[in-house]
């Protein structure tokens, strides 16, 4: 097999995977494996896949017809993530020139696989059903932010709503030790990060197998870390969302003041089915827990529109409860039908004319909450983290502890390095951003 101990790797999705793919860099070079820059530099091209959007597999496929010419010149394919347990083997049927196919539960096993791979075997897979009781962890972790260090404390998801495939994909919730993370954020804070993101399908939906620490007691133990002067968490499950939360948030400095807490329907018939599990006033007691809080919590969710059954009726609703809460930030969806999920038999009755028609309502309404509230914040004095540059409009870019992010003029001939902090004057407010200068 003609690898040469080089590999190429190619995320698409979420910071899960983003995170997924730091510890598969880290384990393949622990066995010797170089990463480059491009598919024809190497001899093991890997895709680290997502299922959540429409289309996912597809577009999978698509960038692996792109590049089968370069099988000819004797590379091999590994088709990781969600698609590649949501389609096993018959990736193999429709892009033969696959070598590897595993799910992120299967990870744990990527040396026994190279060393199968390496020995000329061509149809290798890794595909664990939801049971497994395994994580991936290594401290192999080839960390590629050099602002943010993320830790999964969770995978999986025993949710179950209709509409969604990871639990198919990756399998049971299954809890890291409180231990374990604690040692692996002092590891992080080792290496000079100072910023951590505990990760999670349902991250808050954790569960500590040594029975040391609730979430909420696991979030203060990671802020109380030496070195460390911020720690966010995300996704959050309003099912399992306490208010202890809230309370560690508002107790220790260094957990950001920021909550994203995926709605998904303001209407009760439609979250029923949906499979949520919990109406609009339980979300909204959560939400007034959030709001009491003595540091003001910025807000965020997800929604999506046009889910099978959704009459005008449920979608004003969406938009009541959109003006109630007043997000910082919407993630917005058209409906469309997973593999695998109970939604699929759903007759899908919102035409995609009217779905569209409902996106771009919320989506406008949801600008006009977020200029009123990041106006709010003009004259204020935050600490932003730096994240990169913009040469070309004379400013650089952060992150505020709300997670919003910021625009600093700058006239100075050398920026801040990503991850350094300024405090920053806020001077003007755009629906997606805040524009400072250094104070």
């Amino acid at each position: 097999m003609a690898t040469n101990k080089t590999f190429y790797l190619e995320t698409f999705g979420c910071q899960m995977n983003a995170h997924d793919s730091e510890k598969v860099i880290g384990t393949l070079r622990q066995e010797g494996y170089r990463q480059v820059e491009t598919e024809e530099d190497a001899g093991l091209i890997l895709y680290n896949t997502c299922s959540i959007r429409d289309k996912a597999e597809q577009k999978v496929f698509n960038r692996l017809n792109d590049y089968k010419k370069l099988h000819k010149q004797g590379k091999r394919f590994g088709v990781l993530g969600c698609v590649a347990q949501q389609e096993g083997e018959k990736i193999f049927e429709r892009a033969p020139y696959v070598s590897l196919v595993s799910g992120s539960a299967s990870y744990r096993k990527l040396p026994e696989m190279l060393t199968r791979l390496e020995a000329g075997e061509s149809r290798i897979t890794g595909l664990d059903d939801r049971q497994t009781d395994e994580t991936f962890e290594t401290e192999f972790t080839a960390r590629q932010n050099p602002y943010r260090g993320y830790i999964t404390i969770i995978e999986g998801c025993d949710k179950f709503c209709s509409y969604c495939v990871v639990p198919y994909t990756r399998g049971k919730e299954r809890s890291r030790s409180s231990s374990s993370v604690l040692d692996e954020a002092r590891r992080i804070a080792d290496l000079g990060y100072t910023e951590i993101q505990l990760l999670g399908q349902n991250v808050n939906s954790y569960r500590d197998p040594e029975g040391k620490s609730s979430f909420a007691e696991l979030l203060a133990v990671v802020g109380e870390v030496p070195g460390i002067r911020r720690v966010r968490f995300t996704t959050s499950h309003p099912r399992d969302f306490t208010r202890d939360i809230v309370e560690a948030i508002d107790r220790v400095p260094t957990l950001c003041d920021h909550v994203h807490l995926p709605i998904q329907s303001g209407s009760a018939r439609v979250l029923k089915r949906m499979a949520r599990e919990y109406t609009p006033e339980w979300y909204l007691e959560r939400i007034a827990w959030i709001k009491a809080a003595r540091r003001p919590i910025s807000l965020s969710t997800d929604i999506i529109v046009g889910f099978p059954g959704e009459t005008e009726d449920d979608f004003i609703q969406t938009m009541d409860l959109l003006a109630e809460v007043e997000y910082d930030c919407v993630f917005a969806f058209k409906y469309s039908a997973r593999p695998n999920t109970p939604s699929l038999v759903m007759i899908d009755t919102v035409p995609e004319e009217e779905k569209g028609k409902r996106l771009q309502v919320l989506l406008e309404r949801q600008r006009e909450i977020q200029r009123a509230n990041y106006s709010k914040q003009i004259v204020e004095i935050l600490e932003v983290m730096i994240e990169g540059a913009n040469a070309q409009r004379g400013q650089i870019a952060g992150r505020s502890t709300q997670n919003k992010p910021v625009n600093i003029n700058w006239t100075q001939p050398i920026a801040p390095a990503p991850g350094s902090y300024l405090r920053v004057r806020i001077t003007g407010a755009y629906p997606n951003s805040l524009i400072g200068e250094m104070f």
